[in-house]
């Protein structure tokens, strides 16, 4: 699973990114938004991973 161990990583930096830019900000500043958008594709493309996964065991 070196796919998802890649994408977990991922998504633990983009958490902090996010956090970081809303520091001082508003949830509307274009910087926190595209932070948030690039966050929540990261955990999409997870989500679907894991139902692929759980998928094949089936």
């Amino acid at each position: 699973m070196p796919k998802l161990d890649v994408l977990i990583n991922q998504i633990k930096e983009l958490r902090l990114s996010t956090i970081e830019a809303q520091e001082d900000k508003s949830y509307t500043d274009p910087e926190v938004v595209a932070a948030c958008h690039e966050l929540h594709a990261a955990l999409d493309r997870y989500q679907g991973m894991l139902m692929r996964i759980e998928d094949e065991v089936k």
